[in-house]
């Protein structure tokens, strides 16, 4: 084999080897391959008349989210006639994020707004936190900007806040514990897991909810919180760090695990 046709397999085998990578790191990329990427460096070099849009929940946005980005949530009603209406403010690029890697949000948001005759859509599909470590002046957390990296919570870390259900029903059951109920009014149906012993504060109810944190904190109890599927407390993580509550566990999975113990 001579020297140049060496160079171009070793070339093909490094192309391969990335596309792989990227195919793993980033599964969305397969199945939705009609969607363009914008990536971290690009976005960096994006001029600020770039529409950029946080397609995530309200709860999550005002938690933390890409500084000059708008919030259009791909679940709400009026998703395309918000994102129509931005196109009619200007034809600047849309760049659509959600949590990233694993999230397909910012890849659906794009293909939904294809579909409706809005072009020049992307996805900055490596998200926010990709985003906050590198960018951090760039990064608004619980309202503040810029942020510390380092205030950062990964997924081992969270996952360190976790206790099975059954434990967690163990746990319920002692006075020792104040149990809240964060999930929406729809997914809660009217009826908690732990009647007579939890309270109830969906996360949008951030009134509310702060007040049975601070009673718990005066009570001196070890809060035991469950949501739907055990991934919205992420974000409510970040607001107990911040009113520095210590003493906390999440159910892992949420009510829907917990319903599977029956």
């Amino acid at each position: 084999m001579c020297q140049l046709s060496k160079r171009l397999l070793a070339i093909s085998l490094i192309l391969l080897t990335a596309f792989a990578v990227a195919g793993e790191e980033f599964p969305g990329r397969k199945l939705y391959p009609e969607v363009e990427i914008v990536t971290l460096e690009q976005l960096k070099g994006m001029p600020k008349e770039t529409h950029i849009v946080d397609v995530r929940s309200p709860y999550e946005y005002a938690t933390i989210h890409i500084k000059g980005a708008i919030n259009v949530p791909i679940a709400h009603a009026e998703f395309v006639k918000k994102i129509r209406a931005l196109r009619k403010k200007s034809f600047d690029p849309i760049i659509f994020y959600c949590n990233g890697h694993t999230c397909f949000k910012s890849y659906k948001a794009a293909r939904k707004a294809q579909v409706f005759g809005v072009g020049d859509v992307f996805s900055f599909d490596a998200g926010i936190f990709d985003w906050a470590r590198a960018q951090p002046g760039r990064t608004v957390l619980l309202g503040k900007s810029p942020i510390d990296p380092s205030q950062l919570i990964s997924k081992k870390k969270h996952k360190t806040r976790q206790i099975g259900p059954e434990e967690f029903k163990r746990r319920a059951e002692s006075d020792k514990y104040a149990v809240i109920d964060v999930r929406s009014r729809t997914q809660r149906a009217s009826m908690g897991l732990f009647p007579f012993v939890e309270k109830w504060a969906s996360l949008e109810d951030s009134e509310k909810l702060r007040s049975l944190l601070e009673q718990a904190q005066k009570e001196q109890k070890t809060l035991l919180i469950y949501d739907n599927v055990g991934k919205q407390v992420r974000w409510l993580e970040y607001r107990l760090r911040a009113m520095k509550i210590k003493d906390y566990y999440f159910m892992r999975g949420g009510a829907e695990a917990y319903q599977k113990l029956k």
